[in-house]
């Protein structure tokens, strides 16, 4: 298992304010940008499984697109119910224009297409 960092997009991908779907191996991560600074965090909503890629960037929050419950995008904490709790965030590095993610024991599989 891999606890490497994983080139995911480019700075340019994502404009500041902007979110996006992108994988480490097999797992799915949402990407944002807010105010210039990335972070990475688990593609599902830890109360029901949405597809958190799928909701509303407000800021440095991110609502389900199911039940609203809304999550600090930085620290991955549950703000509002129905979520109860917090989502998980991986570390992100950025070298040069690359946009590099750790998902710590993400298996290096080539991604679902």
């Amino acid at each position: 298992m891999s606890q490497e960092f994983v080139h995911v997009a480019q700075t340019s991908d994502l404009e500041p304010g902007a979110k996006k779907r992108v994988y480490v191996g097999e797992q799915r991560v949402m990407l944002t940008n807010v105010d210039g600074v990335f972070y990475a965090l688990d593609d599902l909503c830890p109360h029901a499984l949405a597809v958190m890629s799928a909701g509303w960037l407000d800021g440095d929050e991110i609502v389900c697109p199911l039940h609203g419950a809304r999550f600090n995008v930085k620290t991955g904490e549950v703000l509002s119910s129905p979520a109860e709790e917090d989502m998980t965030v991986f570390a992100v590095k950025i070298e040069g224009e690359n946009v590099l993610v750790c998902v710590p024991g993400a298996r290096d599989a080539p991604r679902p297409s």
